[in-house]
């Protein structure tokens, strides 16, 4: 799959957008002890629909290389486990991969119909849901991950046992998740709408 001078000015756009997301406080990063909710992976998802799964892996490292040194910025209690990559960056990758691929596959699912409110109702419905199945792809994939490796260390920082280690990692999931999964698809379908509006013009 080539990348060719349109892809890299959308992946320099998007990744720039989720810096400075990351950057601003209380936007990129938004703390819901003991951990915090993100919307960095806004941009990956965008990207990932409007351009591909490459396009959409590719803003997903820069999102994860930088929630590695959001880590050491400002750590919270479980930031040793984002200094890992395949923490912080493996599951920011699969973001702009997951989505791209719900998408065509809810295209491909819809019912064949060439009218053009038909083709609209499909691209927002499908936009919609390929931004929850991102969303839900960085949740799982790094509340997962840091169960799977650190377990017994969150446990330990967060002055519980180890048994208890898996209820705490999937409440974080769901009190950090759900406000992201909401954000995530109004915005990604205002933003991929207004995109392919002016594309059309």
């Amino acid at each position: 799959m080539r990348i060719d001078t349109r892809k890299l000015v959308i992946i320099g756009v998007l990744s720039a957008i989720s810096i400075v997301l990351g950057l601003t406080p209380g936007l990129g990063f938004i703390p819901i002890p003991p951990a915090s909710a993100t919307t960095m992976h806004i941009p990956v998802l965008i990207g990932a629909i409007l351009e591909g799964p490459l396009v959409g892996a590719l803003i997903g490292l820069i999102f994860g290389a930088f929630s590695m040194l959001q880590a050491v910025m400002h750590p919270n209690v479980l930031s040793f486990a984002f200094l890992n990559p395949l923490v912080a960056v493996l599951p920011r990758i699969l973001i702009g991969v997951v989505s791209y691929y719900v998408y065509r596959a809810v295209l491909i699912l819809w019912p064949r119909n060439d009218a053009d409110k038909r083709l609209t109702v499909a691209n927002t419905v499908a936009t919609g849901i390929a931004a929850a199945a991102g969303t839900i792809t960085n949740t799982v994939g790094v509340l997962g991950m840091i169960y799977i490796i650190y377990a017994a260390r969150v446990a330990k920082a967060m002055g519980i046992s180890e048994a208890a280690a898996g209820g705490a990692i999937a409440a974080i999931g769901l009190t950090n998740g759900i406000p992201e999964i909401i954000i995530a698809v109004i915005i990604t379908i205002a933003v991929v709408s207004a995109v392919r509006r002016i594309s059309r013009q």
